[in-house]
């Protein structure tokens, strides 16, 4: 197994809101349902505070990444990048997808940030099938942690023990490469 990849990238089960990292990844939805969803918990939890600075950045295309405090939460910052809503793949979601990653991580490099956490982005109410956007996930990052020290630690967080495994598997695969 790769030492820099294995040292640096770990996939987890659980809530984002829970994690001790420097910063997490939100990947906000702009369905009416997601109350539900990673964005409604971060939301939830970070408090009424963070709504209002969102409100100021200015909107966030797909696949770009903005970055706001982290209020309440165990996390100093949260990177909030919209990912791509599954279409049939014949949309450019795999490019706008790997930008949700690839942005993501470089406004964490650029702010040295150490640690960050990611929920599989457009894997629920976008419908992006799980394995296709874990292979662009890992694919992104595992080329991002070859060129660069920061962040040192990356965790993957995935919402199901199939999904864990999954991932989990991929990973080890990757690492092999």
């Amino acid at each position: 197994m790769n030492q820099s990849i294995s040292k640096r990238v770990q996939v987890t089960l659980g809530a984002i809101t829970e994690l001790e990292v420097y910063a997490i990844v939100n990947a906000p939805s702009t369905l009416p349902s997601s109350e539900g969803s990673v964005d409604g918990a971060i939301h939830r939890e970070a408090g009424p505070e963070l709504l209002y600075e969102c409100k100021s950045l200015g909107g966030c295309s797909v696949g770009e990444a903005r970055h706001t405090k982290g209020y309440k939460l165990r996390a100093n910052m949260i990177i909030h990048t919209v990912g791509p809503v599954w279409m049939g793949g014949n949309d450019g979601e795999a490019q706008l997808l790997q930008s949700c990653y690839r942005n993501s991580l470089n406004l964490a490099k650029d702010h040295a940030i150490k640690s960050i956490a990611f929920p599989s982005i457009s894997t629920g109410a976008y419908g992006y099938p799980f394995v296709q956007a874990c292979t662009i996930a890992l694919d992104t990052i595992v080329e991002f942690v070859k060129k660069t020290d920061l962040p040192a630690n990356i965790i993957l967080l995935c919402y199901s023990q199939l999904h864990f495994d999954l991932m989990g598997s991929m990973l080890v695969q990757k690492s092999k490469e």
